[in-house]
């Protein structure tokens, strides 16, 4: 018996070494999917980080001056920031497509790897499958513009008298009331040309600041000059980053008309503008939370303190490039307020 068996026992040597080496190639199959498709998911995404961020440092550039250098196909900007994202600090920017008339700029971006082709990835286990380099090229558009609806932060709007003409200008104080407030200011909102007019607007539910839409005119909310009683916290907010030394810049409403009277007042927008806030001066809020904030002579100049029977924010217009969410974009107005957003 042991005689009849012994050739096929030497028939079935080496099966194991054929099974192994079969499963070899499965094992190298699964490298290749483990390690190189993480190492593309890696390059992938600092390729997609670079061209975000190089769209949307070119759209900040074109938003806040479309003669600026960086505003361009050719923006080394573009190319600086994409390296910037790159952990190897290489990646390719291959195009920039800028639409001035539509406020757009597309940047189309590429893995660089060092002494090899632009835009592809060296793979390592892939290799054994006959597979050398996979290409990583993605793409970022960025649009700007002026701001036409959103919400504002504060539910104040003034005139448009209070605002043209000091946009980059200096500290400036915006009365909502108060003797002589505003005097040479043809609108409200002190009751200018509007009787307990004072600016307020409507507010959204549970917040301070309300939803604004310039395509239609926006109904005042209250009279007299105490600020809503919900916003206490806003105020206390911005308190406590001026204190730290940061900016606080928001976009307020402007109005160019206003009719009815008190809370019946109804204001026409027309824009929003940038608003460097330095102080303040209302009432009616909390009184734990700062109803005062910088707004004596210790901070500002005797004509711009509000004190007495003042009330209004000091602070300038600027010219102002956001990031900031939620707000539907148009043309660049003459505000100095526009916003850039990713959309791709």
């Amino acid at each position: 018996m042991r005689r009849l068996m012994a050739p096929n026992d030497d028939g079935e040597r080496g099966a194991v070494a054929v099974l192994v080496a079969l499963l070899l190639v499965v094992l190298l199959g699964f490298a290749a999917l483990a390690v190189d498709a993480g190492l593309l998911y890696s390059e992938r995404a600092q390729v997609q980080n670079g061209s975000d961020a190089a769209a949307l440092a070119v759209a900040q550039r074109c938003a806040a001056n479309t003669s600026d250098p960086n505003c361009s196909t050719t923006s080394p900007l573009a190319a600086d920031i994409a390296n910037k994202n790159a952990i190897d600090g290489l990646n390719n920017v291959k195009s920039i497509n800028l639409d001035l008339t539509n406020r757009k700029v597309t940047v189309t971006g590429g893995a660089q790897q060092s002494g090899g082709a632009p835009n592809a990835v060296s793979l390592f286990f892939a290799r054994v499958m006959g597979v050398n380099t996979s290409d990583v090229v993605t793409t970022s558009t960025v649009q700007w513009g002026s701001p036409i609806a959103g919400r504002t932060a504060f539910p104040v709007a003034y005139s448009i008298c209070q605002v043209q003409g000091y946009i980059g200008g200096a500290l400036q104080l915006l009365q909502d009331h108060g003797s002589g407030a505003n005097p040479s200011c043809n609108y409200g909102p002190s009751g200018a040309t509007v009787a307990g007019g004072f600016g307020w607007l409507v507010q959204d539910p549970g917040v301070c600041g309300g939803t604004i839409n310039l395509a239609t005119s926006e109904a005042g909310s209250k009279t007299g000059n105490s600020a809503p009683a919900n916003c206490g916290a806003t105020l206390q907010n911005w308190a406590d980053t001026i204190t730290a030394g940061r900016d606080v810049i928001v976009l307020l409403p402007v109005f160019d008309s206003v009719t009815g009277s008190g809370a019946g007042a109804v204001y026409h927008l027309i824009s929003f503008a940038a608003f460097k806030v330095a102080g303040w001066k209302f009432s009616g809020t909390d009184n734990t939370l700062p109803d005062s904030f910088r707004n004596t002579n210790a901070y500002v100049s005797n004509n711009l303190a509000c004190t007495g029977n003042c009330r209004g924010i000091i602070g300038s217009f600027v010219k102002y490039v956001s990031l900031a969410d939620g707000y539907s974009l148009g043309p660049v107005d003459a505000f100095g307020a526009t916003i850039v957003r990713l959309t791709n």
